[in-house]
């Protein structure tokens, strides 16, 4: 076995797994994390790897799985309703910003042409890092993510397009970069028409074939044989488009688009997204490690200027047509943090270009750098945008001033959601007027419109506890989500009112005991009694007695609320609660087990 290949594969899944965590830590990002990685273990760090390119060529495979697995969570009716998103904004941003960055390049005093294909190039963003951070982030499926992915969709179709002009733009006599494409000889008029020809056969294929081909797999009951003919789909379907000169990854996409409704979906999925992840993570690194700092000594205030520029122009061309698509500002702007990088493609078209002799290999160098300084930057950015541009308009929003409480009753409940709602049925039902206090505008709309009166009003604000009658209430039900929230008010309550019976719902056993310090008289954790309820009914569907199991339940959930309360005393020594817990465990074991001996005796 090759001895350095194996020390190359131990040397990435280290840095990965070491840098990845800290960058986690101080909220960086993974994406970050692994260009950090990458950095530190390339040539101009500790050199532990070196031919970068060759790595970052492997890699982009991690790309082509991330948009098969996009593609797969589309259905065609959900990319017809993003068409206008498609088309319209994301053919302007990359028509736009090629303009743009090329009038930058005739002001640097560039040729025309040669400033158009970088241009062309520079206006293309990061698929993976975007589509990495939005689903990071869960956001996948927002306005913001939906279109975000319309642009990172168009650039890849405009890949096409633009694997054709570049060489066109080169100058007569220039030798043409190789290409694996074996159309690249045809007329430029046919070249169209024979991609247009191999997308429809993936489609056909995809649809109509591999069904057939996954029902002879699934027959043979091996998932490795599974796992194998979903890698060989994705990667036939990237050799297929490299053969015809298309982006892999949008036919990587069509090919996912087409298997959105496959019953094998979420098999295929879960085979392909381990490698997925490792890729992407690979790739990530391999542009940590291709940035040339000789570069950067070499030329450090015009590579500094440059990215800022660069991202600038972008982040305008973004912002502006942002709002002219319907967007708000602050959506508008989140877009423009988040697509102003160049991209991966930019890493494939600034070779070409250089292949083509439309610009020098130090400017190619300089662009390179450029490229990958620009994708470090945006996860710095995009915890910009978060944390101090995000906050600081929500603050210059109109907000709804809190309702005036003119009802008070005997009982108060602070938060109508999943769990607040429930207990507001059940009291109303039983004839026990309710104060309901509710801090989500959109949830006291919601629920007006079923027949709830609900007030809105932040529950932590003793003085709308007031208004509310907490005076002459009887009980105050603490059910918001927040559980730092409901800690503040359980104290602030207990406070200012001994004798007021204090109810809540606590999340987890640390809550509870929070809870208890903070005063509350009853808590009960929020999932305690489904999770019960659904082992009482998995235990009578394997035939045990229903009688004997559901008393068994009844003890075990009378066993665990008193062993809660004692388990408070220990909470702040972990070697006493692990003692305790076992303990616990042991006489929990002790009470069924008599509990079954009794059983026995009565039967007999």
């Amino acid at each position: 076995m090759d001895f350095k290949l194996l020390l190359n594969i131990f040397v990435f899944l280290l840095a990965g797994s070491v840098v990845v965590p800290l960058a986690q830590r101080f909220r960086l990002g993974s994406v970050l994390g692994y260009l950090l990685a990458g950095i530190l273990i390339g040539p101009f760090a500790l050199g532990l790897i070196g031919q970068a390119d060759k790595v970052m060529h492997f890699a982009e495979f991690g790309v082509v799985m991330m948009m098969f697995l996009i593609g797969m969570e589309l259905e065609p009716a959900v990319l017809w309703r993003l068409r206008r998103q498609i088309v319209g904004l994301g053919g302007l941003q990359v028509a736009v910003s090629a303009a743009a960055l090329m009038c930058v390049g005739l002001l640097l005093h560039h040729g025309w042409r040669p400033s158009l294909a970088v241009g062309l190039a520079l206006a293309m963003s990061s698929t993976a890092l975007v589509m990495q951070s939005l689903q990071e982030r869960n956001l996948t499926h927002s306005l913001v993510g939906e279109t975000s992915f319309a642009i990172l969709l168009f650039q890849d179709m405009s890949m096409i397009p633009v694997l054709i002009v570049i060489p066109l733009l080169a100058m007569s006599g220039a030798p043409a970069a190789s290409s694996e494409s074996l159309i690249a000889h045809w007329p430029v008029w046919l070249q169209p028409v024979a991609v247009l020809a191999v997308i429809a056969l993936v489609i056909l294929i995809g649809r109509y074939g591999s069904r057939y081909l996954f029902q002879l797999i699934a027959r043979a009951n091996l998932r490795e044989v599974f796992t194998a003919a979903s890698l060989a789909l994705v990667i036939g379907v990237t050799l297929l488009m490299e053969l015809v000169g298309v982006s892999p990854s949008l036919g990587a996409f069509i090919a996912g688009v087409v298997l959105a409704n496959s019953q094998y979906k979420r098999t295929i999925e879960t085979d392909i997204e381990p490698f997925k992840g490792l890729l992407l993570g690979l790739f990530f690194i391999s542009v940590g490690m291709g940035m040339d700092f000789h570069v950067f000594v070499q030329h450090p205030l015009g590579l500094i200027g440059a990215v800022i520029a660069l991202m600038l122009v972008k982040a305008v061309v973004l912002w502006l047509l942002g709002e002219r698509f319907g967007l708000d500002t602050p959506l508008a702007l989140g877009l423009a943090f988040g697509l102003s990088q160049g991209g991966e493609f930019a890493f494939v078209l600034l070779q070409l270009i250089g292949g083509l002799k439309l610009i020098d290999p130090e400017t190619q160098k300089f662009l390179t750098l450029l490229v990958a300084l620009s994708i470090a930057m945006t996860p710095l950015l995009s915890g910009v945008y978060a944390r101090f541009i995000v906050p600081k308009f929500m603050s210059r929003l109109p907000r709804r001033d809190y309702d005036e409480i003119d009802a008070h009753n005997p009982v108060i409940i602070c938060g109508f959601g999943r769990v607040g709602q429930i207990v507001g049925r059940f009291m109303l039902s039983q004839g026990v007027s309710v104060t309901v206090l509710e801090k989500n505008p959109d949830q006291v709309e919601a629920v007006g419109r079923f027949g709830f009166k609900a007030y809105f009003g932040d529950a932590t604000r003793m003085d709308l506890l007031r208004s509310a009658g907490i005076d002459e209430a009887r009980m105050l039900v603490v059910a918001v989500d927040d559980p730092d929230a409901a800690i503040d008010i359980v104290r602030q309550a207990r406070e200012g009112w001994p004798s007021l019976k204090i109810f809540a719902r606590a999340r987890n056993r640390r809550h509870a005991f929070d809870l208890d310090r903070a005063g509350a008289d009853y808590y009960h954790r929020e999932t305690l009694d489904a999770s019960l309820a659904l082992a009482r009914e998995a235990m009578i569907a394997l035939g045990h007695n229903r009688q004997t199991i559901e008393r068994r339940a009844r003890k075990f959930l009378e066993h665990d609320i008193a062993t809660l309360r004692k388990s408070f005393e220990f909470f702040e020594s972990e070697p006493d609660m692990i003692s305790f817990a076992k303990l616990s465990r042991e006489e929990l074991e002790t009470i069924l087990r008599e509990d079954a001996q009794e059983g026995t005796q009565e039967g007999a």
